[in-house]
């Protein structure tokens, strides 16, 4: 029974002629079951063995792995062999992984910091081509061509796989680190912070944009370069999206007149209002002129 043989393979306990025809990827079993039999393989006491298992493996159909390897139930084992030696120098492999919600989060880190050295060091390669700037279509006659312009750079954009769009978010311009700061993947829109293009003007934009995550808010409040900004300050405490721990630490950077608004600020969270509230009291009461004691 075919089930009989797979578990035999898994325990190491598999006849010679059998691991060799499944390291060939020939037995009659679930696609699941051939790609973790093969990743088991790959480890064979046989040197044979062993490397027609990995060939068969590498050379295995990339939209079949992709669908295995985003798989929720594929086991964390397969998902561990193929992070540190199918998918290394595979980027559709690697983002294949990083669908996968049970992907394990050690294996999630190794990855995206892979993929975000290997962008950043092909944007400093002379012989890395540049991503053309987005297409600017004709607009029709009275037709504004502003609104054109940019639905064409979201289409372009949302075509992109994670790599190009981290590549496009180190290199590319103003109005692309707009739209990718956004990205539903949280290693497109960090890397955007990590662009030496990046203006202090964005910046602040960014610490009071409503529509970004609040880990961007995170990584910004963090940041000691961004910090020296009274402007990025100011934005972070004002933002309704910033978490509570970040923006009350920051309230002692305002100066009095920035105090002062904030304390009729409704937007913000309660407790953020309530302490500005609270610091204003202190500050007021620290000017009262002292009246004289009583002899």
């Amino acid at each position: 029974m075919p089930g009989h043989v797979v578990d035999a393979i898994r325990e190491g306990k598999a006849p010679e002629l059998v691991r060799r025809k499944a390291a060939e990827g020939v037995l009659a079993v679930s696609l699941e079951e051939k790609i973790e039999i093969l990743m088991l393989l790959s480890a064979d006491r046989d040197d044979q063995i062993r490397a027609k298992a990995l060939d068969t493996l590498y050379s295995w159909n990339r939209e079949e792995l992709q669908q295995i390897l985003a798989n929720p139930v594929t086991p964390p084992s397969v998902l561990d062999f193929a992070t540190n030696y199918l998918a290394v120098e595979r980027l559709d492999l690697l983002e294949a992984l990083l669908k996968n919600p049970n992907l394990p989060g050690d294996l999630r880190e190794e990855i995206e910091s892979h993929m975000l050295r290997d962008a950043q060091q092909a944007t400093t390669s002379p012989s890395q081509p540049v991503l053309p700037p987005p297409v600017e279509p004709l607009a029709a006659e009275g037709q504004a061509q502003e609104p054109l312009e940019k639905e064409t750079l979201i289409q372009k954009i949302g075509r992109m796989s994670a790599v190009e769009k981290i590549k496009a978010a180190l290199t590319g311009n103003q109005e692309t680190r707009m739209v990718l700061i956004r990205d539903s993947n949280k290693l497109v829109a960090r890397a955007v912070l990590q662009s030496p293009k990046l203006s202090d003007a964005e910046i602040e934009g960014y610490a009071s944009a409503k529509n970004v995550s609040e880990e961007i808010l995170r990584l910004i409040a963090t940041n000691r370069a961004f910090r020296k900004s009274y402007s990025v300050i100011r934005s972070l405490i004002n933002n309704p999206r910033a978490p509570i721990d970040i923006a009350l630490p920051l309230l002692n950077r305002l100066n009095e007149r920035d105090l002062k608004m904030l304390t009729t600020n409704r937007n913000v969270a309660e407790v953020v209002r309530g302490m500005a509230i609270k610091m204003m009291k202190q500050k007021e009461e620290a000017t009262k002129p002292k009246l004289p004691g009583k002899h």
